[in-house]
């Protein structure tokens, strides 16, 4: 396994990108708890934090793609900067207003300002696709970034917590913007590994991505499966809280993602001689079969138990939607096609987390967990109904045998 990652990482400049894009991406999951975390403190209201924390992450899902739509079109090195600074400046704002008790409605409106912060996981799925694309390598990186997503995820909230609790409550917010600002400025100026403007068809040049069938199809799966890990946020939090013990929910997050980050490195490193429509078949009915146990659990140590297995699934079902957008969207279009992909996978989380806080203080925690059980059975129905599509799409777009594989494990598969 190790061959294969380190074989990805022998590209010219592949170190620094990757590097830099960690850093850079580190302030979305930073700044979405850091505002809970904030405002809870400044004002003492959560739920105004969690309506200024959710107008964030919904602005950025929405806006994140169109800058990524002007990447594709003039360049990450034009794009990157403005967006970039448009969005630090909005956290500014954010932290001023929240520190000098300002109308409430500038916050909301610094909110969606600071949503502008470009995906910089994109960004850097771009830049490995431009370095392998057509090549088995392009499934070994695409698994690394999933498990680099998933230690943001993990590592992000709980520094959030710590900066606004152990210095003062803005420092979350705070250290966001200085880190997407470094990150960036280390990101941008490597412009040997920037993937170059793609000329553009007379055919649908202005539509967005999103009108594509495959981009939305499987960009709606994401919203689904999304919904699992935003269950696993509120009922961990619920459960460790009944135990009278909230670090606990710090340990639900991390199994979670240990599980999907072992299964994301195993998949990345092997080679796999099956189809890419099967495989999202088979991963996301895994993802709702996984989904059934929560149905068992009343307690923090049981939801310890069964996170780990649900999260076996995750990634690599991820690489694979990642797969099946980069051989089925012109390369004009990809990295807005790659931004909504993230973009429905954080809209979920973010769904899932809100509804199941409803539905749990409503119903109880049995059905609070129940939501991920049925965002399993919707993802499943969403895939089965478009596998006729996407397997149609793939067999179109394909011109040749296409590997999904590392290349010292022999011959390439055959990606459909």
């Amino acid at each position: 396994m190790a061959n294969a990652y380190r074989e990805i990482f022998s590209a010219p400049g592949a170190k620094a990108f990757s590097s830099a894009g960690l850093v850079a991406r580190l302030p979305l999951p930073l700044t979405h708890m850091g505002i809970l975390a904030m405002l809870s403190e400044t004002t003492g209201e959560y739920a105004l934090a969690g309506l200024v924390a959710g107008t964030f992450t919904f602005s950025m899902a929405f806006l994140g793609p169109q800058v990524s739509k002007a990447v594709d079109r003039r360049g990450q090195s034009r794009v990157l900067p403005v967006a970039t600074g448009v969005s630090v400046l909005g956290l500014a704002g954010l932290l001023l207003c929240a520190t000098s008790d300002a109308p409430r409605w500038t916050l909301f409106l610094f909110a969606l300002l600071s949503g502008l912060m470009p995906s910089m996981s994109a960004m850097v799925r771009a830049r490995w696709t431009e370095l392998y694309r057509g090549r088995p390598q392009l499934t070994t990186a695409y698994s690394m970034e999933s498990v680099v997503d998933e230690l943001t995820y993990v590592i992000g909230p709980a520094l959030a917590v710590v900066l606004s609790t152990a210095l003062f409550p803005q420092a979350a917010p705070m250290a966001a913007g200085l880190l997407l600002l470094v990150g960036v400025a280390l990101f941008v100026p490597q412009r040997s590994t920037e993937p170059p403007v793609k000329p553009r068809t007379a055919d649908g040049d202005g539509a967005s991505a999103l009108s594509s069938p495959p981009v939305l199809v499987l960009a709606l799966i994401l919203l689904c499966g999304g919904t699992i890990p935003g269950m696993v946020d509120t009922m961990g939090l619920a459960f460790a809280e009944d135990a009278g013990n909230k670090s606990l929910a710090g340990l639900v997050f991390a199994v979670y993602a240990i599980g999907s980050g072992i299964s994301g490195l195993l998949f990345g490193a092997r080679r796999i001689d099956v189809p890419l429509p099967r495989l999202l078949l088979i991963g996301v009915t895994g993802t709702a079969l996984t989904t059934l146990p929560f149905l068992l659990v009343d307690g923090v140590w049981g939801m310890v138990a069964v996170v780990f297995v649900a999260g076996v699934f995750f990634a690599p079902t991820m690489v694979v939607i990642m797969g099946m957008v980069e051989r089925t969207t012109p390369e004009h279009k990809l990295t807005e096609a790659m931004t909504w992909m993230i973009a429905g996978l954080q809209s979920g989380v973010a769904l899932g987390a809100a509804v199941t806080g409803i539905v749990h203080d409503h119903l109880g925690a049995t059905a609070g967990v129940s939501v991920a059980v049925v965002a399993g059975a919707l993802a499943l129905l969403l895939t089965l109904c478009g596998l006729p599509m996407l397997r149609t799409r793939l067999a179109r777009a394909q011109s040749g045998p296409v590997a999904v594989s590392t290349p010292d494990r022999g011959e390439p598969a055959v990606c459909c």
